[in-house]
């Protein structure tokens, strides 16, 4: 196993055939570094990508920091205000998605030289497998440094790279050594990388998990790979099954091309936590037209609406419907997020959050059931498509709903789950 910043130099590195490999590649602080890199004066100083402060009575989350923000106990989705009570001398700004965007489009051009097979699965990370590309390009960890040089180089950008026989592991590996890292999981070593590792690690372990592991006397993903299976079926049923598959470093997932998306969300924190029904209900309407243009511009549809909900206690809840068949169209995103709504009804205390997701995604060429109003769905189809023409051309906020004139759901809001699929 070899840990190191890019330039390091070691042993394991030697150029010798590794079967099967993946590439996980996750940039560095991303939101926070694009700023820096565009302001060189905020080089060196904490820089916290998010809402308003407002001098530690804003509202939201933070999207991005830079690592020195992270020194001060900054990290994303903590609420502003404790940012501001932690680093009250840190650069706030506002997110700039259509620069984030832009600049992701190009990372993902880099990463695509080197392989056909990249998955993105955010905004700032993606997998690669590069095991067709070795011939072309060198061993494993000589692609990766070629990524890393080529990023640096041409976007002014440092990213982690993790590599491993499969997902999981090049998912763990990547996040161990940032930033500017480079991790590789040799086959054979996979237990032994695992072993010393807390289990929060795995996917699918969160925080309840954790604690419910620790009463079992394991912290650590060896504890867990240690126990026979049986073990955590009788424990965990098919939840343990993962765990301890996981825990093995087997993960049999594919690397999915580009486009494959699982899911597209957007979110949306009121300035005020809120019982105004009519106000949700326009916040949901225009979260479910900026998912349905997201849909759109990505050529696919989707068959199952999430309903995100977050009270003022911050306790947070999902509901979830699925469609007779996809859909990229807002109006019937929203019909179902009503109808999700309905059954929270009547509201037991003010709601901090709301949010929308379309998952179970599928290309908009895939054949769909013949409608009985085909020629309006044409029809609509069409002003769809001329609505998205302008959105793309002046900007979000250049044409609106009338229903939505007064929707306090604004551009940072739009932004806060922007391409976390």
């Amino acid at each position: 196993m070899y840990t190191g910043a890019a330039g390091e130099r070691s042993s394991e590195m030697r150029a010798k055939p590794m079967g099967k490999t993946i590439l996980h590649v996750d940039m560095d602080a991303f939101f926070a570094s694009v700023e820096q890199r565009e302001r060189p004066e905020l080089a060196g100083r904490p820089v916290i990508v998010g809402a308003d402060p407002r001098e530690g009575r804003g509202r939201g989350v933070v999207a991005a920091c830079s690592y020195e923000a992270r020194r001060f106990g900054v990290h994303s989705a903590l609420p502003i205000s404790q940012a501001y009570r932690r680093c009250p001398q840190a650069v706030y700004l506002r997110p700039n998605g259509r620069l984030y965007q832009s600049v992701s489009h190009q990372v993902m051009t880099i990463l695509g030289r080197f392989s056909d097979l990249v998955e993105p699965i955010s905004i700032d990370e993606a997998f690669l497998d590069v095991t067709g590309s070795q011939r072309l390009f060198g061993t494993p960890v000589q692609i990766a440094k070629i990524i890393k040089e080529t990023i640096q180089r041409e976007e002014r950008l440092t990213c982690s790279i993790g590599l491993a026989p499969n997902k999981f592991l090049a998912k763990v590996a990547s996040d161990l050594n940032k930033p500017d890292g480079l991790t590789l999981v040799e086959p054979g070593r996979e237990a032994e990388f695992l072993a010393p590792l807390g289990v929060r690690r795995i996917w699918g372990v969160g925080a309840k998990t954790e604690a419910r592991l620790k009463s079992l006397g394991v912290r650590t993903i060896g504890d867990v790979a240690r126990k026979p299976l049986q073990f955590w079926i009788d424990r965990l049923g098919r939840h343990g099954v993962h765990l301890w598959e996981l825990s093995h470093g087997r993960d049999r997932r594919q690397v999915e091309p580009r486009g494959a998306f699982k899911s597209l969300s957007h979110e949306s924190t009121f300035a005020e936590d809120t019982q105004d029904l009519e106000r949700i209900r326009a916040t949901l309407l225009a979260l479910s037209e900026a998912v349905a243009l997201r849909l759109r511009k990505n050529g696919v549809r989707g068959r199952n609406v999430t309903l995100k909900w977050r009270w003022a206690d911050f306790t947070t809840l999902t509901r979830q419907t699925t469609l007779g068949q996809a859909t990229d169209d807002a109006q019937s995103v929203y019909r179902a997020c009503s109808e999700l709504l309905s059954k929270l009804l009547p509201l037991r205390q003010r709601v901090r959050l709301v949010g929308v997701a379309v998952g179970r995604l599928e290309g908009a060429g895939q054949k769909q059931q013949p409608g009985l109003f085909d020629e309006n769905s044409r029809r609509k189809r069409r002003l769809d498509q001329s609505v998205d023409a302008i959105l793309e051309k002046f900007g979000q906020t250049s044409i609106k709903k009338a229903s939505l004139l007064d929707d306090p759901y604004d551009e940072d809001d739009r932004f806060s789950s922007f391409l976390k699929h």
